[in-house]
């Protein structure tokens, strides 16, 4: 098996192929060859996005990776590693799962650049949240999630934890959980204005 040995696999079938060019492999070898070509291919194919991802997380930028894996921009490199990552429930193309995460990422730069620009709001939002008295455990656990956000720069980072607290908000604090519900329709407008922009510029 290739796995076990992917070096001796590789030159057994150098010699069935050296062989069929001498015209002395028979047919029971030259199938042999083939089974384990397959084999070693699916082995190999299974190497490069594991190297790529240690290459990325040693530092290696997608232009540095770029002629290593033959392709002629950043964008082409990070293409490519996208379409060879295992799916997770092996239902979408490799193709599928670049579009997948194209569409992600123009959804999340549209969110960050309307938090940025709406921070003061969002902040104060965030702040009356995590400031409410009475409420049960899981309410305060959101507000306290809220509290520690607050602490970051990005006001990008306020938007999952007020999304979670809005339904453990009770009747009392009806007009601040019906503006979280509006903050997370513009958010969830934004991601599909930021996609559809997107694919139809490509």
């Amino acid at each position: 098996m290739p796995g076990s040995d992917p070096v001796g696999a590789t030159r057994r079938i150098l010699e069935v192929v050296a062989a069929a060019r001498a015209g002395a492999a028979d047919q029971e070898q030259l199938l042999g060859a083939l089974a384990g070509l397959r084999l070693l291919r699916e082995e190999l194919a299974g190497w490069e996005p594991e190297l790529i991802t240690a290459a990325r997380a040693a530092g290696a930028s997608w232009v540095a990776l770029a002629p290593a894996l033959g392709v002629a921009s950043r964008q082409a490199a990070e293409r490519r590693y996208l379409r060879l990552q295992p799916s997770a429930n092996g239902a979408k193309t490799g193709e599928a799962r670049v579009d997948a995460e194209r569409d992600r990422r123009a959804g999340d730069r549209a969110v960050a650049d309307w938090a940025r620009r709406n921070s003061a709001i969002l902040r104060q939002l965030a702040g009356r949240v995590s400031a409410l008295d009475g409420l049960d455990p899981a309410a305060q656990e959101s507000a306290d999630r809220l509290g520690a956000a607050l602490g970051d720069d990005d006001p990008a980072t306020l938007l999952p934890p007020l999304a979670a607290a809005q339904p453990h908000l009770t009747d009392d604090h009806a007009g601040l959980a019906r503006q979280l519900t509006e903050i997370s329709e513009q958010a969830d407008r934004l991601r599909r204005d930021a996609v559809g922009n997107r694919r139809a510029r490509d």
